[in-house]
């Protein structure tokens, strides 16, 4: 542990500027219909119920990311962004073929990457990733990809080659718990090493087979990379939880975070610094200058797509 560094106790009081990465907005359905080819059940979760769960739990921001729910139709989450206000950021899903224009005005609106969800549900196949990170790489998003983790040894060269940042979400998302020493979680690594990839520590709960509340095969994954890059890391709640009947509560998965990060200053850098360099939040928490000035403007600080 480094000079002055500080062990989490339960309950611990997120510093000034964290931001929660992933969540999720739903509507009223006959103002937001779902998408044909969602494969979701209507969900419940607006903007204001999150506002209330931050708030009580201290946290300041919000990466707010479109759900499978609604296809390309980033109404709701753009509505959910403005009732947030400045505070929020947001992962649209839009296609190759989105004119840049359009792009522009999403992030005018405070988007930030193109979502890429790899799964059943999903609007987009693997050919069409790299078009699409060559599109948002014009205005400077990255790309936020969820897939089985069980395939990135057979896609990492893919994701290595994108001409734009990426995102793992959840933990790398094994659906069948592997050892931090198996191929499909080095492949994450390696990944990781490039400069150009991060990853969510989020929601164990989709891929663990143990359970709440350690998600103990879940738990070896999550400290193995905060050994290995804590700086390319970022947590979030994917509150409301969707498709989970049993949801856990909000601080749960903070105090779950101590557990996985017990050194408060890194805790720091995973909830504030990361992601103010990321989703390009104008300053650091109460004007702290973290890595450097570009990172607390907001500029990347990863390598460049050649």
């Amino acid at each position: 542990m480094t000079a002055g560094a500080t062990r989490a106790a339960p309950g611990f009081p997120p510093p000034a500027g964290s931001c929660d990465c992933h969540v999720h907005f739903y509507g009223d359905a006959a103002l937001h219909p779902a998408s044909a080819d969602a494969g979701l059940p209507p969900q419940v979760g607006s903007a204001t119920d999150y506002q209330a769960t931050m708030n009580r739990a201290g946290i300041e921001r919000v990466v707010a990311v479109q759900s499978i729910l609604y296809g390309f139709d980033n109404r709701c989450m753009i509505e959910g962004m403005r009732k947030i206000g400045a505070g929020a950021r947001g992962i649209a899903v839009v296609s190759e073929l989105t004119p840049v224009d359009e792009l522009r005005s999403l992030e005018r609106a405070g988007v930030r990457g193109a979502r890429a969800y790899m799964l059943p549900g999903g609007v987009l196949d693997w050919t069409r990733i790299p078009p699409l990170a060559r599109r948002v790489a014009e205005v400077g998003w990255h790309v936020q990809v969820q897939l089985d983790g069980g395939n990135l040894p057979a896609r990492a060269a893919l994701l290595a080659s994108l001409a734009c940042p990426v995102v793992v979400d959840h933990v790398g998302k094994y659906l069948d718990p592997v050892d931090p020493d198996h191929p499909a979680f080095q492949a994450l690594l390696r990944l990781i090493d490039t400069g150009r990839v991060w990853v969510k520590l989020s929601a164990p709960y989709e891929s663990s087979r143990t359970g709440p509340p350690r998600y103990e095969d879940i738990f070896p994954l999550a400290t193995a990379l905060v050994r290995h890059a804590p700086e390319r890391l970022l947590w979030a709640s994917n509150w409301p939880h969707p498709g989970h009947e049993s949801k856990p509560e909000y601080r749960a998965l903070l105090e779950l975070l101590a557990a996985w990060v017990p050194v408060a200053e890194t805790r720091r850098r995973i909830l504030v610094d990361n992601p103010a360099a990321l989703y390009g939040y104008p300053e650091c928490a109460s004007g702290r200058t973290t890595h450097d000035e570009r990172t607390c403007r907001g500029e990347p600080t990863y390598p460049q797509a050649p």
